[in-house]
């Protein structure tokens, strides 16, 4: 039978009933912009809670760890060789936590086409002096350019430049709640004392603000050449290598080969936030499952109302019968009448989802756990959208094709007899 006579009698039929169509096309409207909605949403707000981890955590982090020494000088004895040695509450060895040969290593790096960059890094514990009390704080030697790159520095510097640390001799970020415990502003010097007992005086040029106050309490940031000052080390030292990878699935697999390469203590990211991990997994499960359940729901309103349909155009589908058209014919018809209101029904729906997650967008969302976000985070990925109008046709065709194969199987005669 001509298809576009199938398609115009399949025309006929929706807009006979259009109210009807019209509520079966609602439920489907709905449903996928309910869909695109929650999942714009819901990874939004994972994206935005993995881009804190990964700006803040490295792929792999390159690093010594002082801890007690595995060879013991009572077992390097001739006279205790042969002997059982109990050893209790063994003493750290006299290591250095610097990196060994860090120019070689980050010239190594730099050639590996598995790593997008790396950052070297100075971390130390230092006493901020306020008045006649101590309050103890880290400072991080760091690479602005990098780690503005790598690991978005300049995101978090609420207050102040990031590049002042490079461009200002003897400056200092502070942490916004180290700044609050400390009252100073931008401009003032602070007063900082090493493990040594050295002082210095450094310039406050801007604020930091991570979001986290167990961090902003105690961090702060200074260039690399600052820190290397105030510890009295030479150029080439680095206590820290923060590794930024390409693929970070494979960041376990390279930490353990750079720790056996590099002679270091190595950590991945998988390892430092496992849980974390798990949460986001467990949150894309969730928003799926119910978008997953938004849509069946609409195709079972589908399918009720199809039912609904066929038997109230009994009496139309005995005349296309009688007049030729086989039940291949009318199964086609009525397939055609649901994949309509599935089609008209998602594109409709991806246009609410879209309008949608556009106005959550604008919402202001502002708290001091997150500074760097004003507004409720969406992820405008096109593949919900696929997904979507995907399984708006799928479930729409399977919503509408038992009620078809039974529209196919109606004899007329019988219906004609009965009227």
């Amino acid at each position: 039978m001509n298809f576009t006579l199938l398609l115009n009698i399949a025309k006929a039929l929706l807009l006979a009933r259009w109210r009807q169509t019209l509520v079966a096309a609602i439920g489907v409207t709905f449903g996928i912009a309910m869909f695109v909605t929650m999942q714009s949403f819901m990874t939004g707000l994972n994206k935005l809670l993995d881009g804190l981890i990964l700006n803040r955590t490295p792929d792999v982090r390159l690093y010594h760890e002082i801890k007690p020494r595995n060879r013991q000088p009572v077992n390097e004895s001739p006279l205790y060789k042969n002997n059982y040695n109990f050893i209790s509450s063994p003493k750290s060895a006299n290591a250095r936590l610097e990196i060994y040969n860090s120019g070689s290593v980050m010239q190594s790096l730099s050639k590996d086409e598995r790593v997008r960059g790396f950052a070297p890094r100075i971390s130390t514990q230092v006493f901020f002096n306020n008045g006649n009390n101590d309050i103890n704080g880290v400072i991080n030697g760091i690479d602005v350019q990098k780690e503005s790159l790598l690991y978005s520095f300049t995101d978090y510097v609420v207050n102040g430049k990031a590049s002042d640390l490079k461009n200002v001799s003897n400056s200092i970020i502070l942490g916004k709640g180290l700044a609050g415990r400390l009252q100073v502003n931008i401009g003032d010097v602070v007063s900082v004392t090493t493990a040594k007992g050295d002082q210095y005086s450094l310039k406050t040029v801007g604020f930091f603000q991570s979001g986290i106050n167990e961090i902003d309490n105690v961090q702060s940031y200074a260039s690399l050449s600052t820190t290397q000052k105030i510890l009295g080390r030479p150029g080439n030292y680095i206590t820290d290598i923060n590794v930024k990878l390409k693929d970070l699935t494979i960041a376990p697999a390279v930490a353990k080969e750079y720790a056996q390469l590099y002679g270091t203590d190595a950590e991945d990211i998988q390892t430092a936030n496992a849980q974390f991990e798990t949460g986001s997994r467990v949150r894309s499960i969730i928003s799926y499952s119910v978008g997953i359940t938004l849509l069946i729901v609409a195709g079972f309103g589908i399918y009720n109302i199809l039912n609904m349909m066929i038997y109230e155009k009994m009496d139309s589908i005995a005349i296309l019968k009688a007049t030729g058209f086989s039940g291949s014919d009318v199964k086609k018809i009525f397939l055609v009448i649901s994949v309509g209101i599935g089609l008209f029904g998602g594109l409709l729906g991806l246009l609410l989802g879209y309008l949608l997650s556009k106005g959550i967008n604008q919402i202001p969302f502002n708290t001091s756990a997150l500074p760097t976000v004003k507004t409720y985070p969406i992820n405008y990925n096109p593949l919900f959208y696929v997904i979507g109008i995907l399984f708006s046709l799928i479930t729409t065709y399977l919503a509408g094709l038992f009620p078809a194969r039974k529209a196919s199987k109606v004899d007329p005669v019988i219906i004609i007899r009965g009227k």
